[in-house]
């Protein structure tokens, strides 16, 4: 058997047994039980003999979370402390000199003048592996919250957070100030940026890092060398934290968020309170950019986190962000998120009646040089506006006449205000991003979500119905007043009749 384990690295064991002789059985299953109970694939690579990088990333969290003077080493009472926490008893002196002293003789920097370093505390796990150890690494693994997975289970986490569809999850001032120390803390050159090294390293105690891929990979802006800034940094956090609040909360564990996991995310204000109130409270707002192909959508979502016009176009085939922080006239700063929906997944996404409930602003983008992206442009804003009106999701909208350095067709500007004025909206925001003339559009769509009670498009099937229910209402107030005086008529008359008949 001894060449097919070497060949076939995933098997942990093999053992002869018979159940006619009774040879080896006991054997039998305590080695099932061992690799269900303590499996070797999730913490060891076999080919490389080396600890995976999961693995890897959670003992480092351990190893900080226990490092309780932060000076990059575990000192005996430290030790101590790990070995009561996860195995119930304490350690002799004898046995941390005896410990460290293996780890010494096998890997110098294991240890240093202030005790047993990462390296060593790394190094320590991977013997006992290697020697069959496996339920010891285990079990400082589950003490400390991890699964089979290598990641938290839900009982450190945030619980699935109950919510309308037009309330939304952002970060709370504590979750912000912590983020803040986290980014002083890991930007080592102090060049307020994060660079490709400094942001792995923030994720380095996590099980990989989160924005590697869609949709948060090249969702911020970045500087010429590929820093994130802190607005940057925390634009990220913004988008995760709405779009998934619950991996959001995770991440925020992982990287040593030690407060309670719900105290760092709130949930907002339904949006129709915030029309009732006429001012939205939000400090995130996303807004939906609806469009027909090549209108610009992509160039506005790329010209948001400053990356330079392209002449080439590349068709968007799915959604895809952008999130940036835009500065307000007071001094603060609002997060704007563009969700960007490419032509043919409109109506999959209108095909769910709750779409725009997460929906807090929605601009219509359209090429300002031909006539039959704006008649498309407008058809969506038609088609959005009714999927509004019918569920009861009612957004605010705005139309972008792109590409504003271009000739516009014939009598644009008479169709481009007939329309908002029919709909009862701002007139169209012309842009041209080859240009870098943007007209202040991120502003005004920040300005307008803050106001959701305003520049919301009607149809004409919106405004049907509107009146109707004014003369449904109108009747039921003539009918209501009727009765009324009919009741006081009958009243008075009672009291006059019984009057006649006392006199009488």
């Amino acid at each position: 058997m001894s060449p097919i384990m070497q060949e076939f690295r995933e098997i942990e064991t093999c053992i002869e047994c018979s159940a006619y002789k009774h040879i080896q059985i006991p054997e039998v299953f305590y080695y099932s039980q061992k690799a269900v109970l303590h499996p070797t694939a999730p913490l060891f690579d076999q080919e490389r003999q080396t600890l995976k990088p999961r693995c890897v990333r959670a003992l480092k969290r351990i190893f900080i979370l226990c490092d309780h003077d932060r000076d990059g080493a575990l000192s005996d009472a430290e030790l101590n402390d790990f070995q009561v926490k996860c195995f119930n008893a304490p350690l002799q002196p004898s046995e941390i000199v005896g410990v460290k002293r293996v780890v010494q003789d096998k890997l110098p920097e294991g240890v240093n003048e202030h005790g047993l370093t990462l390296a060593g505390f790394l190094f320590l796990h991977a013997l006992f592996i290697e020697k069959g150890r496996l339920e010891t690494t285990w079990t400082v693994l589950r003490k400390f919250g991890y699964n089979n997975e290598i990641r938290l289970i839900s009982d450190h986490l945030l619980p699935e957070i109950k919510r309308t569809p037009d309330q939304s999850v952002e970060l709370t001032s504590e979750a912000v100030d912590f983020l803040r120390g986290v980014f002083t803390t890991f930007d080592v050159d102090g060049d307020d940026a994060l660079n490709e090294q400094e942001l792995e390293d923030v994720f380095s105690t996590a099980p990989e890092s989160p924005w590697s891929e869609a949709p948060y990979a090249n969702a911020a802006e970045t500087n010429a060398l590929g820093g994130l800034s802190f607005d940057g940094f925390m634009s990220q956090w913004a988008l995760m934290t709405l779009l998934n609040p619950v991996l959001s909360v995770e991440y925020l564990v992982y990287i040593g968020y030690v407060g309670d996991p719900s105290s760092a995310v709130r949930v907002t204000r339904k949006r129709r309170v915030d029309r009732k109130k006429q001012h939205s409270d939000r400090n995130v707002f996303q807004c939906f950019v609806f469009g027909p192909k090549e209108s610009g959508k992509s160039s506005l979502l790329d010209s948001f986190v400053g990356r330079p016009f392209s002449e080439v176009y590349t068709p968007t085939t799915e959604e895809r962000y952008t999130v940036n922080m835009v500065d307000q006239p007071d001094g603060t700063k609002k997060t704007l998120i563009l969700r960007e929906i490419p032509e043919d997944a409109i109506e999959k996404l209108l095909a769910n009646k709750e779409a725009l409930g997460a929906c807090d602003m929605a601009v219509f983008v359209h090429d300002s040089s031909k006539e039959a992206s704006w008649i498309r442009a407008t058809e969506l804003l038609v088609q959005v506006a009714s999927h509004g009106e019918t569920n009861g999701y009612e957004v605010p909208c705005l139309i972008v006449a792109a590409k504003d350095d271009l000739e516009p067709y014939p009598n644009a500007i008479e169709a481009l205000t007939g329309v908002s004025q029919d709909m009862g909206i701002q007139a169209p925001i012309p842009i041209s991003t080859k240009l870098g003339d943007f007209n202040n559009v991120f502003k005004r769509i920040v300005a307008a979500a803050e106001h959701p009670h305003l520049s919301i498009p009607e149809t004409e099937a919106g405004k049907t119905r509107k009146q109707y229910h004014r003369l449904v209402n109108r009747s039921l107030m003539v009918v209501s007043v009727g009765a009324a005086v009919a009741i006081v008529g009958l009243a008075a008359y009672r009291v006059y009749a019984t009057r006649k008949n006392s006199s009488s």
